[in-house]
């Protein structure tokens, strides 16, 4: 049987990991990678796999893995729109809620080789956490799967360039909102709220106020928030 690779470090990708392992045990091999230090050319050559796949996946793949095997990432965006970092804030923070998740080649820069198939993704609603884990279904259950039970021919990228810039945990604070308004609001703190995401706060003096688990309710905001001492902020002689 031909070997699978899936390269990728958070929870819930993991959790799916496992559920396609053993729907397809009976075609493929599959062995997981969960950390950047674990994805050497030694490794890979020696397990030549029919593919590599890069599920949520923030570090650079090295040319002698990509070149030589089939590398396959998946991007929270209808390529070529929103090739970077962060997209899903992005996304949301420019009021694009229907978008895709690409699946396409790893070549020498981010986001731009070709497509191997897209899937409707809608970010409308639900805090970070809730759309990672939507996607990640959407990647493991469709996606893959696709990979795995068909040939996919991969394409060029067709469309207007769009870039976008990895975010600061120093962008979280809610000041930065150009416009302010409940939905922006809204739409910022969730976009945040997610396991290992900086969230949304304010600063108050020395005191740094988080907010999580927002939801409407009428004509108002509800959701959780946090109060933590700030030492950085604290003035000499406090």
């Amino acid at each position: 049987m031909q070997n699978i690779i899936v390269a990728t470090i958070k929870e819930w990708n993991i959790l799916n990991y496992f559920i396609l392992k053993e729907k397809f045990c009976g075609s493929y091999i599959f062995y997981l990678i969960s950390s950047n230090d674990e994805l050497t050319f030694k490794l890979v050559n020696k397990l030549k796999p029919k593919y590599i796949f890069f599920p949520h996946w923030s570090w650079k793949i090295s040319e002698d893995i990509y070149t030589n095997y089939e590398c396959v990432v998946f991007h929270m965006s209808d390529l070529p729109y929103g090739r970077g970092g962060s997209p899903l804030q992005n996304l949301i923070l420019n009021a694009v809620y229907n978008t895709k998740i690409s699946a396409l080649k790893v070549d020498e820069d981010f986001d731009t080789g070709d497509i191997y198939l897209k899937e409707v993704l809608d970010i409308s609603e639900g805090n970070a956490q809730e759309i990672f884990t939507n996607a990640s279904k959407i990647i493991f259950e469709i996606m893959i799967p696709k990979f795995l039970t068909s040939n996919l021919i991969s394409t060029t990228q067709i469309g207007k360039v769009v870039n976008f810039k990895r975010r600061t945990p120093q962008e979280s604070d809610i000041n930065t909102l150009k416009e302010k308004s409940l939905t922006k609001i809204y739409d910022f703190i969730r976009m945040l709220d997610a396991d290992s995401y900086p969230k949304a706060y304010i600063m108050l003096d020395n005191f740094k106020i988080t907010y999580s688990d927002v939801k409407k309710e009428g004509s108002k905001l509800v959701g959780k928030f946090e109060i933590l001492e700030d030492d950085s902020k604290k003035t000499e002689g406090n």
